[in-house]
């Protein structure tokens, strides 16, 4: 192996440990995060509680985008390993529209509990809520900025070994994201709904 290859796979060996550093803290802060709201979620300071401010039905359809685009990051890494550039990049497009959908949907979600009245400063419950929640949707839209740069990276330079490895770290990303959301349609959502 050359000086230059060791150097680059030395360089690419460090990216991915930090990655996995990154990871790790950002499962910590979602921990912290979930403790906070499973804490202060009855804290409504008189104002509604989950069950009177929650759409059950639009929050399904967030969480179909999300699983549906979790699907098409999977299939796009399959075709950049298969060496299918065009197939990975209407993929990878794919996801980033239905990761772009999430977002809005998760916008308009918070404006409409601003407009009628529940911003994060009304009750301990709705601080929580819009904090965990939020700062889903700011990785979210991180997500998709990694995403937009990994199809630029593709588009230039092909499926090679280094597009390959990149996005595999942004597909664990994705899916982690994604993962983080069911927890949170579950424990926010879904058990909001019925307590």
């Amino acid at each position: 192996m050359t000086s230059h290859a060791a150097h680059l796979k030395e360089k690419a060996e460090k990216a991915s440990l930090g990655f996995w550093l990154y990871l790790m803290t950002d499962i910590m802060v979602f921990a912290s995060l979930f403790a906070t709201y499973v804490i202060l979620r009855h804290g409504t300071n008189g104002g509604p509680a989950s069950q009177d401010i929650f759409n059950l039905e639009f929050v399904m359809v967030e969480t179909f985008l999300l699983l549906i685009s979790s699907f098409t990051c999977g299939l796009a890494y399959l075709a950049i390993k298969a060496g299918e550039k065009r197939n990975a990049l209407i993929l990878l497009g794919t996801t980033i529209t239905l990761g772009i959908g999430f977002v809005t949907m998760e916008l308009y979600e918070f404006g409409e509990l601003i407009r009628a009245g529940h911003g994060p400063a009304h009750s301990a419950f709705l601080s929580a809520f819009f904090t965990l929640v939020g700062t889903h949707g700011l990785h979210i839209l991180i997500g998709i900025i990694w995403a937009i740069a990994l199809g630029d990276y593709i588009s230039k330079r092909g499926v090679t070994p280094d597009a390959a490895r990149k996005f595999g770290l942004f597909a664990v990303f994705w899916h982690f994201l994604d993962l983080v959301w069911i927890f949170i349609f579950t424990i926010v959502y879904l058990l909001g709904a019925i307590s």
